[in-house]
């Protein structure tokens, strides 16, 4: 039995900071992550004040979300095909390379956005090989879900202290100054995985294919399983329509009349209802319990979005926010069934693909979102949002439904790509 079975009591949060590697992983997690968010403020202050214009600082910004797809699918066979804890460091490593060459004061504007693409191409591959290393180090049960759950949590919070700490040390550094400290904590979160994680063998072997082979087979393997396949989907979609309100706080904020604090209310109040919704399932629920709210949670996370069909004020607006983020709370409970779903060599890739996929959907649901306000109020692009949100999870739903366990015969589950799944 795993670590964390299921059948288990609840550990709690405590019992998985008391699993030594873990705390490591945690430690590096957050530096990374502050190193990311830093780097990319900073970033796009020195593209504007070297340019000048604002499309190129938005640029910056877009550029972080776009090569994910890319790294997710070209190079997702690193997570499985070479050691974990060598993948990881390596990823740092190169993070940290390329934000010290954007130092330097003779690499052009160019060469500052293909730095930019590079880290955010390594990210995908740095993210979905972590998920896979946490099987191994809290097993694939109980304590995995909650280490997964702390590091979302973490990811919620670093976003937003964050841009404070870039804030502040823009204030105090030029944006070159700050880039710097980024590759402090690169480095750091490199050291920390090196020294404070097992070295243990990779999943799977590269069979003699290339990387890239090996890759898109992995893609096919794993979007070729029906449940696994439903599963990704209900982790992809509610996301892609509840960051319609996020993107357009500033219209909305500027509409209704609201100064900038009320601004940063709207930007914050879903990631705090994420965190506290997150916080009280992972630590109050039963692994049970929270298996049995996974599907009814999904289908109604995204109706408080509704609300914006009447154009709320900012309290309400912001109740209507919270409540959205805490529709996030599903995603405890799925982690649990994807891990069961995904075959052991194959969740390197898997997880990768899933990362890709999550970051690269919501970056084409804030382009659609800004897209629909040309042509309709945004109070009522919201809305929409959540309406037409809630139909496509509902038939997302319906699907995972269809594909548990016991719930359909072999051949409506497997296709051919499946069946070489089973024979690996």
């Amino acid at each position: 039995m795993s670590q964390g079975s299921s059948t288990a009591p609840p550990a709690g949060y405590r019992a998985v900071f008391a699993v030594t590697e873990f705390r490591a992983v945690f430690a590096a997690h957050l530096l990374s992550l502050l190193g990311v968010v830093v780097s990319e403020l900073a970033l796009t202050v020195l593209v504007y004040d070297l340019t000048g214009s604002p499309l190129l600082s938005a640029l910056t910004f877009a550029l972080g979300l776009l090569p994910y797809v890319i790294g997710g699918t070209l190079f997702a066979g690193v997570a499985d095909r070479y050691p974990a804890r060598r993948v990881l460091v390596l990823c740092d490593l190169i993070c940290a390379a390329c934000v010290a060459v954007m130092l330097l004061p003779t690499t052009p504007v160019a060469g500052l956005l293909a730095l930019r693409c590079l880290v955010a191409a390594v990210a995908p591959v740095f993210t979905g090989t972590r998920m896979a290393a946490l099987t191994d180090i809290l097993g694939d049960g109980d304590l995995y879900v909650l280490g997964r759950s702390l590091l979302r949590i973490v990811s919620q919070s670093a976003m937003l202290i964050g841009f404070g700490v870039g804030g502040v040390l823009l204030t105090a550094l030029s944006p070159r100054g700050a880039i710097a400290v980024t590759v402090v904590t690169f480095l750091c979160s490199a050291v920390l995985l090196r020294f404070g994680t097992r070295d243990r063998p990779a999943r799977a072997g590269s069979g003699g294919r290339a990387l890239l082979t090996e890759s898109l087979a992995g893609a096919r393997l794993v979007l070729g399983d029906r449940r696994v396949r439903a599963l990704m989907l209900l982790f992809w979609l509610p996301p892609m329509f509840v960051v319609a309100p996020e993107a357009l706080a500033a219209p909305y904020a500027d509409g209704i009349g609201a100064g900038p604090a009320a601004l940063g209310l709207l930007l914050c109040a879903m990631a705090v209802g994420h965190v506290g919704a997150e916080l009280f399932v992972g630590s109050a629920l039963r692994p049970r319990t929270r298996s049995r709210i996974v599907l009814p949670v999904a289908a109604v996370g995204l109706l408080p979005l509704v609300v914006y069909a009447v154009r709320p004020g900012l309290p309400l607006a912001l109740a209507a926010l919270a409540l959205a983020g805490m529709g996030a709370a599903y995603v405890i409970g799925l982690d649990q069934w994807f891990v069961d779903a995904v075959p052991p060599e194959l969740r390197g890739r898997a997880m990768t693909l899933l990362t890709a996929g999550l970051m690269t959907i919501q970056g084409a649901g804030m382009a659609l979102a800004g897209l629909a306000a040309e042509f309709f109020p945004v109070h009522q692009v919201v809305a929409g949002s959540g309406i037409i949100g809630t139909v496509c999870t509902l038939l997302v739903v319906a699907e995972v439904r269809r594909t548990a366990p016991g719930q359909m015969s072999d051949t409506e589950g497997r296709d051919g790509a499946d069946r070489h799944m089973t024979s690996r």
